[in-house]
This record gives C-alpha cells, structure tokens and sequence, in this order.
C-alpha cells in the first residue's frame, strides 16, 4: 500500500491559511509516490498539496482510494461529494485533529435559549446593522426582519446589474425549469455553502447545528454562508446573468461554470478563506 507521510499537527495551516475548495469530476484520486495525486480520465496527472486545500469536493465520475481518503484525513483536509459543478451536497468526511472543544461550546450555545438568540442576533447584525432594533428580538422575529430586507436586497442587486427580477424559485427536482438568474444563484450558493462546511469542519464545529437556519443538515453552513452572501455569491449570479443578457461573449461553458468562475474573483476580493474563521470565532467569543 502506497505511504503518505503524516504531517506534524504543529506544521498543518489553519482553515484561514488554506486555499478555496478544489473540484474534481471524471478521474482518480490515489496516493502515489508518497503524495497525493489526481489522474484525470484524459491522461493528466498532477499531485495535490491537500494539507493545504480546505477541502476537495469529487464529482461525477470520480473514484477515490482508501490511502487518499486517509491521507486527506490525516492533513485534516475535508471531503465532499456533490453533483455535477458541485452544485448540490451528498455527502462529506472530515477529520479534525485537534479536539471537540469547539463542537461542545457550539451545542451549549444552542442548548441555551439566551445564548442562542444572542448569536442570532450577531449573525443579523453583521448583515444589515441595525443592533439597537434588534436588542429584544427573539429568532423568529429575526427570520421575519431578514425576509424583508433579503427582498429589497435582491431587487437593489437586480437593478444594479440590470437583471429581470420576480422572485426566489427554483425545484431541485427540476433544475433546468428554473430562469437563469435562479440557476446562477444557486449555482453560487451551492459553491459558498461547500466552503463554509469545509471550513466548518475543519475548525471542529458542527455543520448541523444552526441559530438562525435549523432544519437542514449543513445548517450552520447555511448560517455562515448568509453573512458573505451580499458581497460574494448574488453580485457573482447578477453580474453574469446580465453580461450575457448584454450580448457579452463569454466563452461557450455553461452558465454555472461561468458563474463559478466569476464568483472566485469575489472570493479573493473579501478574502473569504481569512474572514470566515474570523466570522465563526467572533460568534463564539467570550463564550
């Protein structure tokens, strides 16, 4: 059996330190060589550094090794399956290497009402402000403030970019039924939540465990990733959808490659892979 060599803890990055998610379709992943290595169905090989990647997310048609698997377990480096363009999770593995301090001090924050609805309220104030009106909110209350201004967001977006906009629709048992400007922000999203669930997950917190979202099982994900959302994934959907309503060439990939690529210029423009370890910590301080 091929040998990876185990990091030492003390030289593995943080989750800040590490690159966006990296995504494979149609090839395998083995170790070879003492190192990790991708060999994609048209004949490229090339090793990848997985302690310094967030995650990898495998889409169709790959395979992966059990020496990989341990090898990305043991660089503390999560894996993902999704569907095609990663737009939709099935399942993911992660081994932290630290211990699970930080998964009890999130399921004590939830457990307690107080301190629960005081994370809510965090997580709404570092959207839209407004900390002095939402002083006395329970989370339902906040639900409800949040519809309203996630509306007026995506009609201010929408008229930015100069983007036919009518509502939030789209079946996940029908994707191609959706508009494109609903195609493209999912596309985004979908690309967002698959970071902060590996970032999540590297940090040794619980993906399912969310304040403000409670019923999916990357809620926390789901929490996270709405704090980056209005800087990240709805100008990259807006921005493409009108481009190409424009006439603008783009090139022939489909729309939710071209998304995805548009959306990593505003991942490297928020430095997203600093600012969600930051997010999660603020949070959680003083707790």
């Amino acid at each position: 059996m091929p040998i990876f060599e185990r990091p030492p803890l003390e030289t593995l990055p943080s989750e800040r330190e590490r690159w966006t998610p990296l995504y494979l379709e149609y090839g395998r992943l083995e170790v070879d060589d003492s190192s990790v290595k991708w060999i994609q169905s048209d004949g490229l090989v090339c090793a990848i550094p997985v302690a310094t990647i967030s995650a990898i997310i495998l889409g169709p048609g790959t395979s992966v090794t059990h020496a990989a698997v341990l090898a990305c377990a043991e660089s503390n480096t999560s894996i993902i399956w999704g569907s095609q363009n990663a737009l939709r999770f099935k399942a993911w593995g992660s081994n932290t290497s630290a211990d699970n301090a930080n998964a009890r001090k999130q399921a004590l924050a939830y457990g307690n009402r107080n301190v629960r609805t005081s994370i809510a309220r965090k997580m709404f104030a570092m959207r839209f402000g407004e900390e002095e009106a939402i002083a006395d909110k329970s989370i339902n209350e906040l639900r409800g403030m949040e519809g309203i201004r996630w509306r007026k967001l995506y009609y201010d977006i929408s008229a930015k970019y100069g983007v036919e906009w009518s509502k939030r629709k789209y079946d996940k048992n029908n994707w191609d039924g959706a508009d494109a400007i609903n195609r493209a922000i999912s596309a985004a999203n979908a690309s967002l939540h698959a970071l902060c669930n590996a970032v999540i997950c590297g940090m040794g917190y619980l993906p399912q465990i969310g304040f403000l979202h409670d019923d999916s099982a990357i809620s926390f994900a789901c929490d996270i990733a709405d704090l980056f959302k209005a800087k990240t994934t709805l100008p990259a959907a807006f921005s493409t959808v009108g481009m190409l309503e424009s006439g603008n060439d783009m090139g022939e990939d489909s729309l939710e490659d071209k998304v995805l690529d548009r959306l990593n210029l505003y991942y490297e423009e928020v430095s997203i892979m600093k600012r969600i370890p930051l997010a999660i910590e603020f949070l959680f301080k003083n707790l």
